[in-house]
């Protein structure tokens, strides 16, 4: 059954020619932004990974990878990337970036289990970047600095595509706001994680929602992270355990809160150790990247990834992520579409 959902009246404020500028001209100004802000380089990353390594996401846990054997090398298993965000750790290490720089990559993923509707697509693309810091940076309120930075570089590109086209006004505020999964759940206790979602962000436009993974009161977390590489269990100066959040902005088209990022200070030896234990993963600690963690030999850091065809589909009001992006999609979706005048590339 299709999961497509077309606002009443929706009409394309740009055409596929129009579109495909935008898309170039978002994509070139915000990456040269992002890594000003925060001082990254750009590294070339891959698509697939061995398997059996430790190295992949494993996003909620249950999501399975695609996975292939390699002739010329016995048949061994790879695996397309979900995202690189343990990649990213060790490249740090094995580029020896310094205490406040960092790296970024366009990142490319299947994710062949999505559940495809007006969001989500089977192709991934998104900004993957990782920044080193020292201990002393691992607090809720150095996390918010970086939130702060990126949350300008989309005020600046908001504003490149109004010069581009004047029909699409700017609505980001100049501020963005932040809040504990806790809180939030406090304020809406009523409500489910989605509505909480939308409420706030419909409230204040733009949002970043703090703690990821941990349970709450009610024990169940916000949303889920794998145990393995954002940390979600210390607990911060605000009296909540997680250093690591996303960024939802209100979509005007869609009339719901859309999730452009996800980042967080990423787990030291410790905390991997006990968020390991806390989902039952300890067996873990025996693979490559968990075992080099472990004694140390990969640099504390932040990081994160923001989707490039969602930025795109924000700033360009469009109401299908196929609109921006080339993709696969059920037949019956594609159709009724194409009904709606939803051109689906």
């Amino acid at each position: 059954m299709s999961k497509l959902q077309i606002p009443k009246d929706y009409k394309p404020l740009l055409n596929l020619k129009q579109t495909e500028l935008g898309i170039k001209n978002i994509k070139d100004f915000f990456q040269v932004n992002l890594a000003s802000e925060l001082r990254l380089r750009r590294v070339t990353a891959p698509l697939f990974v061995e398997s059996g390594t430790g190295i992949n996401d494993d996003l909620n846990g249950v999501e399975r990878p695609v996975r292939f054997p390699i002739k010329d090398m016995g048949d061994k298993s790879a695996e397309i990337v979900h995202s690189l965000a343990k990649w990213k750790r060790l490249t740090l290490a094995e580029y020896e970036i310094e205490e406040g720089f960092g790296i970024y990559t366009d990142m490319n993923a299947i994710r062949a289990d999505e559940e495809l509707d007006n969001l989500h697509s089977l192709y991934v693309d998104q900004w993957d970047w990782e920044l080193v810091i020292n201990e002393k940076d691992r607090t809720v309120d150095f996390l918010k600095q970086i939130v702060r930075r990126i949350y300008a570089a989309m005020l600046r590109t908001e504003y490149l595509v109004y010069e581009l086209f004047p029909a699409i006004k700017p609505q980001l505020p100049a501020r963005i706001t932040f809040i504990n999964a806790e809180e939030l759940l406090q304020k809406y206790p009523e409500m489910d994680v989605k509505q909480r979602e939308d409420a706030i962000t419909k409230e204040y436009g733009a949002v970043f929602v703090i703690g990821i993974g941990a349970p709450l009161s009610n024990g169940e977390p916000h949303d889920g992270r794998a145990p393995d590489y954002d940390d979600w269990s210390t607990l911060n100066a605000e009296g909540y355990p997680g250093l690591n959040g996303d960024l939802l902005v209100w979509n005007p088209v869609l009339e719901k809160a859309v999730e452009l990022s996800s980042m967080g200070i990423r787990v030291d030896s410790r905390s991997l150790k006990q968020q390991l234990k806390l989902c039952g993963k300890e067996d873990r600690l025996s693979l490559y990247f968990h075992k080099r963690l472990i004694n140390n030999e990969l640099p504390l850091s932040i990081g994160g990834g923001i989707g490039q065809s969602r930025l795109c589909m924000y700033y360009l009001r469009k109401a299908h992520i196929g609109e921006i992006q080339a993709s696969l999609w059920p037949h019956e979706m594609r159709k009724e579409a194409m009904q709606k005048g939803v051109f689906l590339i």
